[in-house]
């Protein structure tokens, strides 16, 4: 049964869950906010979970000696993160078509946040 259905901006890479994503995390890193410009939202599923079709245009990272980090080779999009050793990754909520059923639930490294914004929502923040 798929759940969710995702893809990046040019549509090469197309995946579908079949899972509901937990953990909704906005994570405010040097590591997201240079890959990605600002914070990051993602939330995660097992491995076997995730269909990925055009998997080829996909480019591995290895950001840190324990995740790695998947985006379209053709278009940039950021799609998935990973802890290299476990069994499930983090989906980047962005990419999802239409709308996800899940919450942001924390947000993580906020000592490492921009100085340009605040975070107001009332989430529990963790500084690492």
């Amino acid at each position: 049964m798929t759940l969710l259905q995702g893809s990046c901006q040019c549509g090469h890479v197309r995946f579908t869950l079949s899972e509901r994503p937990v953990d909704a995390t906005a994570c405010h890193c040097v590591m997201c906010r240079k890959q990605s410009g600002h914070h990051f939202a993602s939330a995660n599923v097992s491995k076997s979970a995730v269909v990925v079709t055009g998997a080829e245009h996909i480019t591995w990272f290895q950001s840190s000696e324990k995740v790695r980090r998947g985006f379209c080779s053709r278009c940039g999009s950021w799609l998935f993160w990973e802890p290299v050793f476990r069994d499930w990754t983090s989906v980047a909520l962005g990419a999802i078509d239409g709308a996800t059923g899940v919450r942001l639930e924390r947000h993580i490294f906020v000592a490492s946040k921009g100085d340009y914004y605040d975070i107001a929502d009332g989430l529990p923040q963790n500084e690492r």
